[in-house]
């Protein structure tokens, strides 16, 4: 049975049809390539220009949503434990604690207060 849609994407509104597959049934291909339906353009994060390199050994601990970098708790040079808070990101008006992942020294710190990261921007350097 095949239930016909609208979908608006962008601005741009697509008649689609969808069908219902039983538990038994594997996906087949459609016969005719759907014209209409252009797939989304996906944007590439932004790589931080003149990112220094990370000392070898060194553990990154990197952004893991898009957020603001609210206060750094830590210092180059410092030692920490798994689980001491490093910094602090605020992401969608939450403060979210970014934690150690494993013991060791602060490398480098590669983000300050107030600073903006996307997704996996290296913000602190372990060694």
């Amino acid at each position: 049975m095949v239930k016909k849609y609208k979908v608006t994407v962008n601005g741009q509104s697509y008649d689609v049809g969808v069908e219902e597959v039983g538990a038994s049934a594997s996906y087949a291909a459609p016969s005719a390539p759907a014209a209409a339906a252009a797939p989304a353009p996906v944007a590439a994060a932004p790589v931080p220009a003149a990112t220094p390199a990370a000392p070898i050994g060194a553990n990154t601990v990197k952004a893991p949503m898009p957020g603001t970098v609210l206060s750094i708790k830590v210092a180059a040079g410092q030692a920490v434990k798994r689980g001491d808070v490093l910094l602090i990101l605020e992401a969608m008006k939450m403060e979210n604690e970014i934690a150690a992942p494993a013991d060791g020294t602060v490398a480098a710190i590669r983000v300050q207060a107030g600073s903006t990261v996307n997704t996996g921007d290296p913000m602190v350097d372990l060694a």
